[in-house]
């Protein structure tokens, strides 16, 4: 199933995370998956409140958090920019589907990067 937000479809998720050596190539696509997933997500449960979306959202971090222990031998893990951007990602797509008051906090509160 395709995403059908125009916004979100034009999207490169985590452009600076590809461009960044740091970040490895297999990592930055598993991490696009996970959130284009979660996309996909929001349009098919078309989420009714905040709280609705959280669950969305904290279970997309949830397998972030797996990329991340699972992703040890590869790198270091996710750092401080990378987890700036992994957040900002969530933030955007909160606004992109409408939930503009989203807590940029809460949507990943389950995080253990």
């Amino acid at each position: 199933m395709p995403i059908t937000n125009q916004q979100v479809a034009g999207h490169a998720f985590l452009h600076l995370m590809q461009e960044d050596p740091y970040f490895p190539g297999s990592v930055v696509s598993r991490g696009k998956a996970i959130l284009a997933r979660l996309c996909k997500r929001i349009e098919v449960e078309r989420p009714a409140d905040l709280e609705g979306l959280y669950v969305l959202t904290q279970a997309a971090t949830e397998e972030f958090n797996l990329l991340d222990s699972d992703s040890v031998a590869a790198w270091d893990g996710i750092e401080t920019v990378g987890r700036e951007w992994i957040c900002e990602e969530f933030c955007f797509i909160a606004s992109a589907y409408g939930y503009t008051d989203a807590d940029p906090e809460e949507l990943t509160a389950n995080r253990d990067w």
